[in-house]
């Protein structure tokens, strides 16, 4: 549509009246949909976890039976005999992309770095001719599987490009390589660590959806932000000095002189921040202002699912926000 319509310079150049961009569902609108349309009667943290697998797509929820539990859903969907959305990913590509193994293989390449990769790194690791994979990124972009951001930190100051599209990361995950003979892979896999590893990550993806959420729940939504991740490998400074790495989830960057280093903690109950912990963060923020030399105020904010346990160490913790924020 975007190549071979919207820019193309043929017959129709010129004659679209007006673009719009239907975007997926907000966790508020998943809810709505699950709850109002299907009656499902799911609270906040089922729709969640269903989100983290199907994203905000009407056409997948929709799938959803509200007679079997959502393991059950997912087993019926992904991993029974001609699940109806084992191939969807294959064929999601093959109807979306001319050339579309190589979207895969960018898109396979993006999901080995969590936190995304500089286009000089997608070119390396895919080899694939500069013109060409410039085309590719755009059209990710445009389709919402993946999202663009600037770490103003990094030598080149270049773009990240991060995968974020909750169902390609769901299938990169668990369904591409699975052989198909177990039906009830998923609910056996529940509550394992490969699972709850997962849900980690799944939660910081969904959380990038919902920044605009996350800005009304800590009261700037009239504020402009830069929102990145941020990563730092150990080294020894010039005073010999040793400091250990360490990884910020999401940093807030904001034009009111201050910046939010967010925690984002999935949990079943209420989060409980160790000593150990504590103090790994305290490291992790000094790390932080000495690397990026920023004047900023520093904000330590935890994004949970359930809050952050009261003990000790809470006093750590500057903001907080917890998935009610998130449904805003």
């Amino acid at each position: 549509m975007i190549d071979k319509l919207i820019g193309d310079k043929g017959g129709l150049y010129g004659r679209v009246s007006r673009q719009i961009y239907l975007a997926p569902f907000t966790l508020c609108e998943t809810e709505q949909f699950l709850n109002v349309v299907k009656k499902m009667n799911y609270n906040k943290m089922q729709v969640l976890d269903t989100y983290m697998i199907f994203g905000g797509i009407p056409y997948y929820l929709d799938m959803l039976s509200k007679n079997s539990p959502l393991t059950v859903n997912v087993d019926n969907l992904f991993f029974d005999t001609d699940a109806p959305l084992r191939a969807e990913y294959d064929f999601l590509f093959r109807s979306l992309f001319i050339k579309s193994t190589n979207y895969r293989k960018v898109v396979e390449f993006l999901s080995k770095k969590l936190e995304g990769q500089t286009r000089e790194e997608i070119l390396a690791g895919c080899r694939i001719e500069g013109g060409e994979l410039t085309t590719i990124l755009k059209n990710l972009n445009s389709c919402d599987f993946i999202r663009v951001y600037y770490d103003p930190n990094k030598k080149e100051k270049g773009k990240i490009y991060q995968l974020t599209d909750m169902f390609t990361l769901f299938h990169i995950r668990f369904v591409k390589n699975n052989n198909g003979q177990d039906r009830k892979f998923w609910t056996k896999k529940a509550g394992t660590g490969e699972v709850n590893a997962w849900l980690g990550y799944a939660f910081e993806q969904v959380c990038l959806h919902h920044t605009e959420q996350i800005k009304a729940g800590l009261g700037i939504s009239g504020i402009l932000c830069n929102i990145y991740a941020w990563k730092e490998k150990g080294f020894i400074d010039s005073d010999g000095t040793k400091w250990e790495g360490g990884q910020i989830d999401l940093v807030i960057d904001r034009d009111d002189k201050v910046m939010n280093l967010s925690e984002i903690k999935y949990s079943k109950d209420k989060y409980s921040i160790t000593e150990k912990y504590a103090e790994t963060i305290r490291k992790r923020t000094s790390l932080f202002r000495k690397q990026t030399k920023t004047k900023k105020a520093l904000r330590c904010t935890f994004i949970t699912t359930y809050g952050v346990k009261d003990n000790d160490n809470k006093s750590i913790v500057d903001n907080e926000l917890t998935i009610e924020d998130l449904f805003r």
